[in-house]
């Protein structure tokens, strides 16, 4: 792409007024862990896929250790606010991070960052892949197929618009994928989550995104939304009509997300583990699995040596690609 595309993400003012998330004490041991609630922070707005994985997630560790694990919607800057109120809580085990991939885009958009994604934050486990997003559009917008709306954007450069759950989120990466395998410009309208996005799409204000299948199946199931193909690089058993971006002529496109949970970088290896194997054992109900499928996500449950080892990956690959866009971080 030959234009550079300068993108900034201002919230230093926020993180400049923000209070930290506070716990009363650091856990001097694992041996009562946990002895009260828990803080889930979901770095994106209620409704968007985070959410429904740390609603199911959330909800079955609470009933196994006996504890409430209370959810926190913190949106706002792609999911960096809400990651940075982690980053600087204390390393108790009390407060815990779930994000998706775009906790490897962050830096690529944000210069100043207010923390460092592999210092600040410690890895517990990935949680889940999805099966892809769905690359969705008003339904009175004029065309029936990916090469449609591909002529349509050749056609008229810039004038598509596609909405983002925040700069550097999956949404938005997904879109720029498009935009630079294919050689044209839709532009980003960024906004603090996903749902607003949709509603935005839905209404016409802008044309297309990219939702993860949790939240853009509903919606594509009540007419609300027309999907045109799906990211991943094999078409989803529960909509095998649907062909992916690749089979649908965008060749070498593969787009898939995933979802990890972090605690504090300093927090005790003893209590990532704890919480780690609270996972684990989540994930080893069928009840789980089964709501995880609903939603067209892979329940997957792993160590933290595998949740870094997949972010050092996403990171290498998200600064190949916005390298390859223009991208510069401001």
């Amino acid at each position: 792409m030959s234009a550079v595309v300068r993108i900034g993400l201002f919230i230093g003012l926020f993180f400049s007024l923000a209070p930290v998330l506070a716990q009363p004490s650091v856990a001097s041991s694992t041996d009562d862990y946990p002895n009260r609630y828990i803080r889930l922070v979901v770095p994106y707005a209620a409704g968007a896929a985070p959410d429904v994985v740390a609603r199911i997630l959330g909800e079955k560790i609470g009933l196994n250790v006996g504890q409430r694990v209370l959810l926190e919607n913190h949106g706002g800057g792609g999911g960096a606010i809400g990651s940075a109120l982690v980053a600087k809580a204390l390393p108790d085990g009390y407060t815990l991070l779930l994000n998706t991939a775009a906790h490897a885009a962050y830096p690529f958009f944000n210069k100043n960052l207010p923390y460092d994604p592999l210092k600040d934050l410690a890895p517990v486990s990935i949680l889940a892949k999805n099966f892809g997003y769905l690359l969705v559009i008003n339904p009175s917008l004029p065309v029936k197929s990916v090469s449609n709306l591909i002529s349509l954007a050749k056609a008229n450069p810039g004038s598509l618009k596609f909405g983002t759950a925040g700069l550097g989120s999956a949404m938005q990466m997904a879109a720029e994928l498009m935009n630079y395998l294919s050689k044209v410009k839709m532009t980003p309208i960024h906004y603090t989550g996903v749902p607003a996005a949709l509603t935005d799409i839905i209404s016409g204000q802008i044309e297309l995104g990219f939702p993860a299948v949790a939240s853009g199946l509903p919606l594509v199931k009540a007419g609300r939304l027309r999907v045109l193909a799906i990211s991943s690089d094999k078409r989803w058993s529960k909509m095998p009509d649907i062909m992916t971006l690749a089979e649908a002529g965008i060749k070498g496109y593969r787009y898939v997300g995933w979802y990890g949970l972090w605690v504090p970088g300093s927090t005790a290896p003893g209590l990532i583990t704890k919480i780690q194997n609270e996972v684990v054992k989540a994930g080893k109900d069928p009840v789980i699995h089964q709501k995880f499928d609903s939603q067209g996500l892979e329940l997957v449950g792993s160590t933290p040596q595998e949740l870094a080892k997949l972010t050092e990956e996403e990171f290498a690959l998200n600064k190949k690609l916005t390298q390859s866009m223009g991208i510069i971080a401001e």
